[in-house]
């Protein structure tokens, strides 16, 4: 199992007993609001089901991990890492709080927890995070990580009916070191 420590936050492989917490990141619809829209619980059951089961993030492989605060016992939401390509030394990273998490820096902390584990453990070139337009708090999370942003991607994810225009952000590890 792989737990990552801040001075407040754990990182922690998500486990079987994560489900309620899984589902309700994935059908909450304020929290999907930039992402997708909920699906039915069978589809996210069957989602998180790929989820707990180990892998060594070898390519096309997701790690996602659970984020809780060690000093409220106070589940925070989830982040994830996906191996796009072994060959490019590429890994894209996302994340999502519950709504009480918002606005405390939670994701900040995560994300560089995250950010220097990958760095040390993996060693990819560049790390990439994709950002609906509109999401202005993510964008401060990636701005204050070191993530800069590279491109914007028109139309390029919808959500439901509504297509959304995507922040591309990148940081190349080289910078981060």
């Amino acid at each position: 199992m792989l737990e990552l420590y801040t001075d407040r936050l754990r990182l922690r492989t998500v486990v079987a007993s994560d489900w309620d917490n899984f589902l309700y990141t994935h059908s909450s619809e304020e929290l999907n609001k930039y992402v997708r829209k909920p699906q039915p619980e069978s589809e996210i059951r069957q989602k998180f089901e790929r989820i707990i089961k180990p892998n060594q993030l070898a390519e096309d492989d997701t790690l996602l991990l659970l984020i809780e605060d060690v000093h409220q016992h106070l589940f925070v939401g989830f982040i994830s890492l996906h191996n796009i390509s072994e060959a490019l030394g590429q890994l894209e990273v996302g994340y999502m709080l519950h709504t009480r998490a918002h606005g405390q820096g939670y994701a900040s902390e995560a994300l560089n927890a995250l950010v220097d584990w990958v760095c040390l453990a993996h060693k990819p070139h560049k790390l990439i995070a994709h950002c609906a337009y509109d999401n202005v708090a993510s964008t401060k999370v990636l701005d204050k990580c070191g993530f800069i942003q590279e491109g914007l991607l028109r139309e390029n994810w919808k959500v439901g009916d509504t297509w959304l225009d995507e922040r591309l952000y990148g940081l190349l590890v080289s910078e981060r070191v």
